[in-house]
Parts: structure tokens; C-alpha cells; sequence
């Protein structure tokens, strides 16, 4: 009994150290390198709808050392689009970004890359309606294309936003009552 018993425990050590991972090579570390943008909060109005985007930075994640890029640059913030209409709702589809050069051309994204976008979403119970006052709020990760981290490349970032109005009244029916008595 006591030779099946050790019999045992050497099958699990066998076991333990066939299962055990083989130490690899330490992957050097991968840092954020951020990027300023000035200012880094705009808010502008455009027809019915002001737009703020605030807590803007660009982020590229690189690594220690070879400063080979691990994940390309993104634009990073918070965006704030509120319907300051008082009598038109408003239904939200979506919206894009361009990053405009001192020329007034748009800046192309490298290949492989894709077009970014901003899902907008109203408050909670109106999926994609934006009511006159009120407004959405949501983080931003988009794309950024490497050529405007060049300085004095970039000289805007345009937001188009994508929204089917709709006409809002509000009514007041009084009807004259009187109680008996």
C-alpha cells in the first residue's frame, strides 16, 4: 500500500512539473506617451446643437527601449453634444471625425486603419432622441492619424454629426370647470 501511495505522489510530481510554464524572456515594458492638445477643452455651436469635447489628449502606447509603437496614436476625451433648441427634437445617428491641416484638408488615417467614429446615445430611455435642454454625454477613442503629431500640422478636428430633426410643440388645453355646491 505505502509503494502505491508513493507511486502516487510520483505521477503528480511528474504531472506538476510537465505542467509547470517554461520561464520566457521578460517583454520589455510598453508606455503611454501622451500628447498635449491645445486647449485641451473647446466647446462650439453649430445650428441647434453645441458640442463640447474636454480631457483631450493624444495617447500612443510605445516600447521601452526599441520605441517601437505597440498601439498606434488615439484621440482621447469626453464629449458632451446638448440640443439647445426649444421647440425641435432631434434623432442622433452617429457621428465622424476629421483632422483638418493648416491647408484645410482632411489628414488620411495610415492603411489598416479605420475611420473614426462617435457613437452618440441620448439619455437613458430615448436610445438616439435629444429632446430640446437636454444632452449626451460619452467618452471619446478615436483613431488619430501619426502625420498630425507633427508640429504645426494640425489645425482642427471636426466633429460631423449626423441627426434627423423633428418638430417639438408643447400644447396647454384648459378646460373651464366649476364644482357644484
Amino acid at each position: 500500500m505505502t509503494f502505491r501511495i508513493a507511486a502516487a505522489f510520483a505521477v503528480l510530481a511528474l504531472f506538476a512539473t510537465a505542467c509547470t510554464p517554461p520561464t520566457g524572456t521578460a517583454r520589455p515594458a510598453v508606455n503611454d506617451k501622451v500628447y498635449a492638445v491645445t486647449p485641451g477643452a473647446i466647446t462650439v455651436k453649430a445650428g441647434v446643437l453645441t458640442g463640447a469635447l474636454t480631457e483631450m489628449k493624444i495617447v500612443e502606447r510605445v516600447e521601452e527601449g526599441s520605441g517601437r509603437v505597440d498601439q498606434p496614436a488615439r484621440l482621447v476625451g469626453k464629449l458632451v453634444v446638448t440640443n439647445v433648441s426649444k421647440h425641435q427634437s432631434l434623432r442622433l445617428l452617429g457621428a465622424k471625425l476629421l483632422y483638418i491641416d493648416m491647408q484645410g484638408k482632411p489628414i488620411p488615417l495610415e492603411d489598416k486603419r479605420t475611420e473614426p467614429t462617435v457613437k452618440l446615445a441620448a439619455s437613458y430611455g430615448s436610445q438616439d432622441r435629444l429632446d430640446p435642454g437636454q444632452d449626451t454625454s460619452q467618452p471619446v477613442e478615436a483613431e488619430f492619424p501619426v502625420e498630425a503629431l507633427q508640429a504645426k500640422r494640425l489645425k482642427e478636428i471636426r466633429l460631423e454629426l449626423l441627426y434627423i430633426p423633428s418638430s417639438y410643440k408643447q400644447e396647454t388645453m384648459n378646460f373651464g370647470v366649476s364644482v357644484g355646491g
